[in-house]
């Protein structure tokens, strides 16, 4: 197993390129630990409050461990990256921002540290005390390189990258574009929990280690990031994204690429468009990461695979 240190600076990059030099090269079908820092990239600590805020630079957020050349991987092809383990530190943080999120110019500075659990986060402090919330782990960024350009962390694209979809934790599956030779897949911003949405722009923020098996889809192009996944409530689903400043085109996105994805099961492309208002499920995961917002539409297994019996 190829071990990554993300807690290295020079195992970090800050930006999403075809141009990155790869930390490390992966055969398909291999596993890879990595060690991975929170979206403060280590700036924040359990000590920290909120006048400790003013010290974060904000230029260093959501570093992602990377790229990770995949061997044999060209333009055209899918990485099928499969979340075997994802372990996350005992600790937490949640920042409400004046100047960040949905809602903006309206609340002050506020930092809440959490004891992260086995099984719930609970609030220290004054501010929400008392309060649970279930741990339920997820990476905030998995992405591939651009096909061109430069380009920051925040906004989520059609690579992939900072999606702050709660559906892509520990047993998911995630597809993703191949868009250069080698597709140089990065990581970050692990959260213990999340609402859809991350509305107020952060999560339950902390550090984790991560297992990830790697495999190589050989000409099965994708045009934005897919998974397989479990919701709770739903059982396991497929689950399919729209990536877009307009968040209508978004959620039509969203809805185009299940068609797509459905018709793998048999469906024929009225079907799968029947079966989304029927059985899907169209979720706003992510509205913070500006100019871009991510829906989810989600189809249960159980039901797509009736088509394959």
């Amino acid at each position: 197993m190829i071990n990554i240190d993300g807690h290295l600076k020079s195992n970090l990059h800050l930006n999403w390129s075809p141009g990155l030099k790869p930390l490390a090269e992966i055969d398909p079908g291999s596993t890879v630990q990595v060690d991975i820092p929170d979206s403060s990239t280590l700036q924040i600590r359990e000590d920290f409050t909120t006048e400790d805020l003013r010290n974060v630079d904000e230029s260093l957020l959501d570093a992602a461990v990377g790229p990770m050349y995949v061997k044999g991987s060209e333009p055209g092809d899918v990485l099928e990256v499969s979340i075997e383990r994802l372990d996350v530190a005992r600790w937490g943080w949640t920042m409400v921002s004046w100047d960040f999120g949905f809602i903006k110019h309206r609340f002050r500075d506020r930092l809440l540290i959490w004891d992260i659990g086995s099984e719930v986060a609970t609030a220290r402090g004054d501010f929400l005390k008392g309060i649970r919330i279930p741990v339920s782990p997820f990476l905030g960024i998995i992405g591939t390189a651009p096909s061109t350009g430069k380009h920051g962390m925040i906004p989520p694209q059609y690579f992939g990258g900072n999606m702050d979809n709660r559906l892509l934790g520990q047993g998911s599956k995630v597809y993703l574009p191949v868009s250069v030779p080698g597709a140089l897949l990065s990581v970050a911003d692990p959260h213990a929990a999340q609402g859809d949405g991350e509305v107020c722009g952060t999560a339950i923020e902390t550090m984790a280690t991560v297992c990830l098996k790697i495999n190589l889809l050989k000409g099965s192009s994708i045009g934005a990031p897919r998974a397989f996944s479990d919701d709770h409530g739903l059982g396991p689903v497929i689950v399919t994204m729209g990536i877009s400043p307009d968040l209508r085109n978004a959620c039509s996105d969203a809805i185009e690429n299940m068609i797509e994805e459905l018709k793998t099961y048999g469906f024929t492309d009225e079907e799968g468009y029947a079966l989304c208002s029927v059985a899907g499920n169209l979720r706003i995961s992510e509205v913070v990461d500006e100019p871009n917002y991510v829906v989810s539409m989600l189809v249960p297994k159980e039901i797509a695979r009736q088509r394959l019996a």
